[in-house]
C-alpha cells in the first residue's frame, strides 16, 4: 500500500491492523449495532434486520485479519476557498483508493484472500471511539485479510464497451 501514488506524495492513508479476538468483536458489534438502527430508520423489518445483521458480523468474524484504512488531512494542502478544500479532500480518498487497491494485489499475489467493505464511512464515530482513533483522522474502509478456504470465482464484470469511451463521451472504442 505505500507505494502507491498520492497526491502531493501526502501519503494521506494510515492502517489499524485488528488482530485480537475480542477487540475485533466489539469492533464489529458496535458497528453492527450502528447499522441495525440505520436499517430501523429505513423500516427494514425486524426479522431480517436481525438477519442481516448476523450475516455481516459473521462474515467479518472468520476473517484472522481486519485492517481498517483510514483518511488524514495532516499532509494535505490547505486552501481558504471551500471548493478548492474539497477537491483536495478528492485527492485525499483518490490517493487512499490507490493504496488499498495495492494492498489488495499484494494480499492476492502472496495467495491471502482480501475483500474490500467501505462499512466504516457509516459509522465513523463508532469505529474512532473503539478504536482510539483521533477525530482528525476518517475511518473509510475494512479489509478483510486470510487465507481463503476455497479458491472463489471472479465477479462478472460489464464489457469494456459499456464504461470506457474513445476521444469524447460516448464514442465507442
Amino acid at each position: 500500500a505505500k507505494w502507491a501514488p498520492s497526491a502531493h506524495n501526502a501519503q494521506p492513508w494510515r492502517f489499524i491492523v485488528v488482530t485480537d479476538t475480542s477487540l475485533k468483536s466489539e469492533l464489529l458489534e458496535a458497528m453492527a449495532d450502528v447499522w441495525v438502527a440505520d436499517m430501523v430508520k429505513d423500516g427494514i423489518p425486524s426479522e431480517a434486520r436481525e438477519n442481516q445483521r448476523k450475516t455481516s458480523v459473521e462474515r467479518f468474524t472468520h476473517a484472522p485479519v481486519l485492517i481498517v484504512a483510514c483518511l488524514t488531512m495532516k499532509d494535505m494542502h490547505r486552501y481558504a476557498d471551500e471548493a478548492r478544500q474539497k477537491s483536495e479532500r478528492d485527492l485525499a480518498v483518490q490517493s487512499l483508493g490507490a493504496a488499498l487497491q495495492n494492498l489488495l494485489l499484494a494480499a492476492h499475489a502472496k495467495g491471502l484472500g482480501a475483500c474490500w467493505f467501505c462499512a466504516p464511512i457509516f459509522c465513523k464515530e463508532t469505529v474512532q471511539r473503539v478504536l482510539k482513533v483521533p477525530d482528525d483522522v476518517e475511518p473509510q474502509a475494512l479489509i478483510t485479510l486470510g487465507y481463503p478456504a476455497e479458491k472463489p470465482r471472479a465477479p462478472s464484470r460489464k464489457p469494456l464497451e459499456n464504461y470506457a469511451y474513445l476521444d469524447y463521451w460516448g464514442k465507442k472504442l
